[in-house]
């Protein structure tokens, strides 16, 4: 995911991307065994996707 996101179908499947990884990440959990460690990667993923999917916007918006 290094290259440049720049155009509107490039932006999308970067997010499909990132929601994958994120489902993959829940999946991967033992709801009997996570701790905080967990909570606050999920948390910094949701966060990292916010802020990509609004600066997309804010692409979208000007064009």
């Amino acid at each position: 995911m290094g290259k440049s996101v720049e155009d509107k179908s490039s932006q999308k499947e970067y997010i499909m991307n990132r929601v994958d990884m994120l489902l993959q990440v829940l999946d991967s959990i033992d709801a009997e065994t996570a701790g905080v460690e967990e909570i606050d990667r999920i948390i910094g993923m949701l966060d990292d996707l916010e802020f990509k999917c609004k600066q997309f916007r804010n692409n979208w918006e000007k064009e």
